[in-house]
């Protein structure tokens, strides 16, 4: 028996899957709410990630009439590029900054800039940085809070902290990591003269977490957070990884060929590549996956998003929106 979690934007969800069949063998889920602002401030309080993370568990496990004691392993996916500082004790520093967050777009077109505009940065990193990335966060937390800025010992992000809170090891993986903006797709290495830019001493290059090949396991829980979950103390925690990577893995798209098509609060679509292809076309971000492989990835930052604010405003529950938008023609405007 395995748990699988997934941190999203709007919340946590976690099954519990017997792999001996491939049957999903109980649900749970629990909801997060938004720090935002008409700056396009997008942040969450990580407290909300543990505390769904342990409600969405114990539903999970209710549903299926499984022990946490027969749980063998973990695998989390999070949502991707959010940024999570923590200190020199390992608590949280601030909010995590979101994808959807675009407060720091003066921030990344300074660091476009720098990198020699969209063209310079898919040279050196294989991708072009937006709004959304970790690294425009990074500069945005220095300028607007540089005494916090100096306590940063740890730079996380959703799903590495998910696994840091359940294990106490801070690393990465090579898929999450490559949606940072600081890192090289093709070499799969960190771009430390690219952080030095930001902080010339050395500071973020020390905080950042290790990279782990996929297939290597975090570790196993820790008791404490064994006992609060009530699993199995032996169970080992996968590397897991962001969520357009753990949904190739999900979907099959592991091999050339396919193509997945998310549809969430973002939209996006992939395919598997067996070399970093890059792309000349400045939309497509050749991230690397989680399965030994690039993901050439397009994306749009509001999806679901746009369509749950033209519900409320028709004061529809899903049902009757799914019914209205049936009705209308197709290509309707």
């Amino acid at each position: 028996m395995f748990l699988g979690v997934d941190c999203g934007t709007q919340g946590t969800k976690v099954l519990v899957l017997d792999t001996g069949n491939g049957t999903v063998l109980g649900e749970g889920s629990a909801p997060h709410s938004l720090i935002s602002d008409h700056n396009g401030r997008r942040e969450q309080d990580v407290q909300q990630w543990l505390s769904a993370l342990q409600q969405a568990t114990r539903e999970a496990l209710a549903q299926s009439g499984v022990s946490g004691q027969q749980i063998l392993g973990i695998g989390v996916s999070g949502q991707q590029h959010g940024l999570v500082l923590l200190d020199a004790q390992g608590e949280v520093l601030r909010p995590a900054k979101l994808w959807c967050d675009t407060e720091s777009a003066p921030e990344n077109q300074r660091l476009l800039d720098y990198l020699g505009g969209a063209q310079g940065s898919l040279q050196r990193l294989g991708l072009v940085i937006a709004p959304g990335y970790t690294v425009s966060k990074l500069l945005w937390t220095k300028e607007q809070y540089p005494q916090l800025f100096e306590r940063i010992d740890k730079v996380l992000l959703p799903h590495d902290y998910l696994n840091y809170w359940l294990t106490g090891r801070c690393c990465t993986e090579f898929g999450d990591a490559s949606g940072t903006g600081y890192f090289d797709v093709r070499t799969r290495q960190w771009d430390l003269p690219l952080l030095a830019h930001i902080e010339p001493g050395g500071q973020l290059a020390k905080a950042l977490p290790e990279v782990l090949p996929a297939r290597e396991a975090v570790g196993v829980l820790r008791p404490e957070i064994a006992r609060l979950l009530d699993l199995n103390p032996e169970a080992l925690v996968s590397s897991g990884g962001g969520d357009n990577m753990m949904g190739a893995i999900g979907t099959g798209n592991i091999q050339p060929g396919l193509i997945t098509m998310s549809l969430g609060s973002s939209g996006t679509v992939y395919a598997y590549a067996d070399e970093a292809r890059v792309s000349e076309h400045e939309s497509v971000a050749t991230f690397c996956s989680s399965s030994g492989g690039w993901l050439p990835l397009i994306c749009t930052m509001n999806l679901t998003n746009a369509t749950t604010a033209i519900r409320e405003l028709l004061a529809l529950d899903v049902a009757g929106f799914n019914e209205t938008v049936a009705q209308a023609p197709i290509g309707a405007e």
